[in-house]
């Protein structure tokens, strides 16, 4: 059950990401609202599937996407091992781990993408896609960070009740 919310969630996540805000870029970059997700629901507590969400979120991005399958897969799973990480070490203060795997995990994400397409055979200048694509999109997913992070906390608390001590 707890893993198989994430196919729902994460299926309306894209179509809104690939059908609405793919029309909305800043400069050419955009959010990414199926990584702000499995981000988001890696840094909760009391949740044992992150792995299972980035898993889903990978595939379901990588069989939309013009990418190679893989590509989306491995930036999504290295981005919940960081957020896995730093949910362990800074524990104090997660909206900070939230930005730190945001930031990271947007930034990782999109230069595994611009390697794979290189190696392809797509020619991308490296400092302009950084500069037209990858830091606007930073921006835009740090916007969007701090609710994700809150609305999947409650999902969190939903899916993942505190037991009551007696």
């Amino acid at each position: 059950m707890r893993v198989l919310i994430a196919i729902p969630i994460l299926s309306i996540l894209l179509v809104i990401q690939s059908a609405i805000l793919s029309r909305i870029p800043l400069l050419n970059g955009t959010s990414d609202l199926v990584l702000l997700a499995v981000i988001a629901w890696a840094l909760q507590k009391r949740v044992q599937t992150a792995w299972y969400w980035g898993i889903i979120g990978g595939l379901l991005v990588g069989y939309v996407s013009a990418l190679p399958l893989g590509v989306p897969l491995v930036g999504y799973l290295l981005a919940v091992g960081l957020a896995l990480i730093l949910r362990q070490r800074v524990w104090q203060v997660p909206i900070l781990a939230m930005f730190v795997a945001t930031f990271f995990g947007t930034i990782l994400y999109h230069l595994i993408s611009l390697v794979a397409l290189r190696v392809i055979g797509v020619p991308m200048p490296i400092i302009e896609t950084l500069n037209l694509i990858t830091l606007p999109s930073v921006l835009l997913n740090l916007l969007l960070a701090i609710p994700f992070y809150f609305l999947l906390g409650d999902l969190a608390k939903l899916l993942y009740p505190e037991e009551l001590e007696t």
